[in-house]
């Protein structure tokens, strides 16, 4: 079943207008009306939680007086005047509520809700039509409460800590103006009795927040929602969009700034650049109306990758290079582009914080409507080995999130984004989050004589006369044929260990010419390395697949966007099919290996760091034991 394309709706300005008194009123003083919740309006000593009594009061109702704009102003009560802080949370939650009548009444027009309504008040409403109205008018006030706890939670900034002192909303959903009321009444519960302008804006994103996770769990009880999920509702001037009950995290995005490299600066590392440059392409070869990415159907995509290597052999500018090269096919396109590290000043001390900060980086670059990179620069500090006693909660979370986001039970890979690990101690990565990683990209610099030549006469620039010598500059680099000779190398294993195992084969069974080959290849690996598991036989497949998808899109093909990028889905398929080729033993064996030797090197790496902590120990301690007697000796030793 093919998926119906969201259409984009841009909210014009005369609609949200009209409701703007409306929404004055619901920020300036309400009666709220609420039925049996059982809460108290006493809070429990040392906390701003409600008293739940164990009396049923099902069906009693109650009134509050809401004022939310004087209990904003009352933050800071020695001033009569709103603050910045202040003025943005009255102003946004006014502008939330005109902006999600105004979606209401788009759903309204969608569904034939608004002419119902008319009917309904003169009068001839009845049977079905009574029961499709009621219906219809408590989907409105569900959407309506959804986008305004939507606008809230993006427009407001994410600054300080996450507040943990928030009750979750009680609905009702008799109406649009209902919803919002019980929407803006835990907002008001929220900012009473904030410390300070920092706290109150944390507080009322978190109810935001809060809200939204509470209409997810209430979703299936409404009629016609479907509709509302092919909508891609846009406000250009504020910077909103929803696309259908995605919404974004948070925060007007600032625009990317960033250092681009092209490939031509980048000295060796060519098969990391290689993959690099075909991604780029992969990531703009997405579809917006289908939202998949032909790549993702026909085999070759790459989700994830971990770039691995020394310090200083050039992880940094390779990121770099991705970024441009994808930000330069979005120019020309006009597609939407996301850029975000997530690195270790996300990770707080706040219980909570850390995975929350990690799942709203993965939420902003898995967002369906923007070609999206995300990148986790130092991974070995900021995710910590789950056996790791000394790494903080933080990092924990963060391990957490990032295996259930990158393979998880809910992983859905659309083709619009690639995420990217990269650090210098790949080996302190937990195994199953390593293993994670699709694509293995070994990023060791120039390696080469030529290598090096090119490197420094790339650095030094051209303000000199000295000749180049016997070297042609740059030949070396040339991406087809440093590739080629690349992946030759590949042929055989370059670790010691895979090696060994690599020649008892050859020795026992001779050249592999069959799956069954293969398959013992495989398990003669395992045995010798249990890491190598079934995860890690899928990566390798995956990477097989993408050689046999080792094509290398025209570039003229991005030098107009008409020519391929504003192609249909099916026209963009058939397009790549045509240069796709069948894969070879040789690639198969160079796959293998490849990714075999990332196991065998990050567990050497390992076995030797631990090996070096064994020595050091033992060599303190016969240290420790030599200074001991010689204080004995001086009597400087006080038993």
């Amino acid at each position: 079943m093919s998926e119906q394309a969201p259409s984009l709706t841009a909210l014009r300005e005369d609609d949200i207008a009209k409701h703007l008194s409306a929404a004055q009123t619901l920020v300036t003083r309400f009666t709220h009306v609420t039925t049996g919740g059982g809460r108290s309006n006493t809070e429990i000593a040392g906390t701003r939680r409600r008293f739940v009594s164990t009396v049923s009061t099902s069906g009693s109702k109650s009134t509050s007086d809401i004022r939310f704009s004087d209990t904003v102003s009352a933050v800071n009560s020695g001033d009569t005047m709103l603050s910045l802080a202040q003025h943005t949370v009255v102003f946004r939650t006014r502008r939330a509520i005109a902006v999600a009548l105004a979606v209401a009444d788009v759903f309204g027009e969608r569904t034939g809700l608004d002419a119902l309504a008319k009917r309904n008040a003169g009068g001839t409403l009845d049977g079905s039509d009574a029961e499709r109205f009621r219906g219809l008018v408590e989907s409105a006030a569900y959407i309506a409460a959804f986008t305004a706890a939507a606008y809230i939670k993006q427009m407001l900034p994410d600054e300080g800590e996450p507040a943990s002192d928030v009750e979750p909303a009680e609905f009702s959903f008799d109406s649009p103006q209902d919803a919002l009321k019980s929407l803006v009444a835990n907002l008001h519960d929220a900012a009473e009795g904030a410390a300070d302008d920092k706290v109150l804006t944390s507080r009322v994103r978190a109810a935001a927040s809060l809200a939204l996770e509470e209409l997810a769990t209430r979703r299936g009880r409404f009629a016609s929602l479907d509709v509302f999920e092919t909508l891609h509702l846009k406000l250009e001037a504020d910077g909103f969009e929803l696309n259908g009950f995605d919404a974004a995290g948070g925060g007007s995005r600032k625009p990317l700034v960033m250092q681009f490299k092209q490939p031509n600066e980048i000295i060796g590392n060519h098969i990391a650049k290689y993959q690099a440059m075909k991604l780029a392409k992969m990531l703009v070869a997405y579809d917006f109306d289908r939202q998949l990415n032909p790549f993702v159907e026909l085999g070759g995509f790459l989700f994830t990758f971990i770039g691995d290597g020394a310090p200083g052999t050039g992880k940094t500018i390779l990121i770099q290079m991705i970024a441009g090269l994808i930000n330069d096919y979005c120019e020309r396109a006009g597609y939407g582009f996301v850029y975000e590290n997530f690195g270790v000043d996300q990770i707080s001390s706040y219980q909570g914080k850390s995975g929350q900060n990690c799942k709203q980086f993965v939420q902003n670059v898995l967002a369906p409507r923007t070609i999206g990179f995300g990148t986790v620069d130092d991974i070995d500090q900021v995710a910590a080995k789950r056996s790791d006693d000394r790494a903080s909660a933080g990092q924990q979370e963060v391990t957490a999130v990032l295996m259930e986001s990158f393979a998880g039970a809910t992983t859905v890979v659309r083709g619009n984004c690639s995420f990217g690990m990269f650090s210098n101690y790949p080996e302190n990565v937990d195994d199953a989050l390593r293993q994670r990683a699709g694509a293995r990209w070994l990023v060791d610099g120039p390696q080469t004589r030529d290598d090096y030549i090119d490197i420094f006469m790339l650095l030094a620039g051209k303000n000199h006369d000295i000749a180049p010598g016997d070297h042609e500059p740059f030949a070396a680099q040339q991406i087809q044929k440093a590739v080629d000779e690349a992946y030759a190398d590949y042929t055989k294993p370059q670790e010691e260990g895979l090696a060994t195992v690599y020649e008892r084969y050859l020795n026992d069974v001779g050249e592999p010419k069959t799956m069954e080959d293969v398959g013992d290849y495989l398990h003669r690996i395992k045995l010798a390395e249990p890491r190598f598991t079934g995860r890690a036989i899928k990566n390798i497949t995956d990477a097989i697949k993408m050689r046999a998808m080792d094509i290398d899109l025209p570039d003229e093909w991005f030098d107009d966007a008409a020519t391929f990028m504003h192609q249909p889905y099916d026209t963009k398929k058939s397009m790549i099919e045509e240069l796709r080729g069948p894969f070879s033993m040789d690639m198969v064996m160079q796959e293998i290996n490849r990714y075999a030797d990332s196991e065998f090197r990050y567990s050497a790496r390992s076995d030797a760091s631990a090996v070096e902590d064994i020595i050091r120990r033992e060599r303190q301690h016969e240290r420790a034991v030599a200074e001991i007697a010689a204080m004995k000796a001086d009597g400087r030793w006080a038993q």
